[in-house]
């Protein structure tokens, strides 16, 4: 997009409106991610991490390839956050085990029971009480987000951002497009498999950006309990992604 625009008669640029426009967005995604964190990480830094991904939004859009810019946005504000997450390393190996395992008994009962594990089920195969798995959900639920270096291919790769494959169906890889649609189609079809509850948090959660409170507010269920089902509902996801994607 160019930035060197004759600036309105409000006296912006485009490039400063949709920064105004849009800035929102941040806290929104942040406080998003927030929820799920431990106490010590400050929700400032992930705005500013965020910020900066806006930024990187607004020098990079290409309104000529067809996507919306907040929808652009919203997924280069939460990458830059994640990233920012990723690169405190702030997850001990106790919670990286304790995600391991879920993944392993939604996989493992599903794999057998050709349907959607029951809370019952994953906490009998983890040999412990249903309260105790509700419990590890909250606990882990900041690991729960679906990261495409856990499918199998990396934003880094060859100098190529990962994004580049949503905005620009011409990008400079055509194999990792083809993986990247390859990758939306199984997350699409892993959705089309949940439970409808967890399904329209899903819904809610990243497309219409309801808080975890919101969410719950509309399901009539407490925000914690929300907390809990996107838990699960992401680590049912990612055992069903990484064992059809070969990751």
């Amino acid at each position: 997009m160019n930035t060197k625009m004759n600036e309105s008669a409000a006296g912006k640029t485009p490039r400063d409106k949709l920064l105004v426009d849009n800035v929102h967005l941040v806290k929104i995604i942040a406080y998003q991610v927030a929820v799920n964190l431990p106490p010590h990480i400050d929700v400032n830094d992930l705005i500013s991490a965020g910020t900066i991904g806006l930024l990187e939004s607004i020098d990079r859009f290409d309104a000529g390839k067809g996507v919306q810019f907040n929808t652009y946005a919203s997924i280069r504000i939460r990458g830059a956050i994640m990233d920012e997450l990723r690169s405190m390393d702030w997850m001990t190996r106790s919670m990286r085990d304790k995600s391991n395992q879920l993944e392993k008994a939604y996989d493992e009962i599903e794999r057998r029971t050709g349907r959607p594990a029951e809370v019952e089920e994953v906490a009998d195969f983890l040999e412990i009480t249903t309260e105790a798995l509700y419990s590890i959900l909250s606990q882990v639920s900041a690991l729960s987000v679906l990261n495409l270096e856990d499918m199998g291919i990396s934003n880094h790769d060859e100098g190529m951002d990962i994004l580049d494959c949503i905005k620009d169906p011409e990008g400079k890889d055509p194999m990792a497009i083809v993986k990247f649609n390859e990758i939306k189609k199984r997350i699409a079809e892993a959705v089309e498999t949940l439970p409808e509850k967890e399904k329209l948090i899903i819904s809610l959660y990243y497309y219409e950006e309801l808080t975890l409170k919101e969410i719950g507010k509309v399901l009539e269920i407490t925000e914690s309990r929300v907390c809990q089902l996107h838990s699960q509902t992401m680590h049912r996801l990612k055992a069903k992604l990484k064992k059809c994607l070969g990751a």
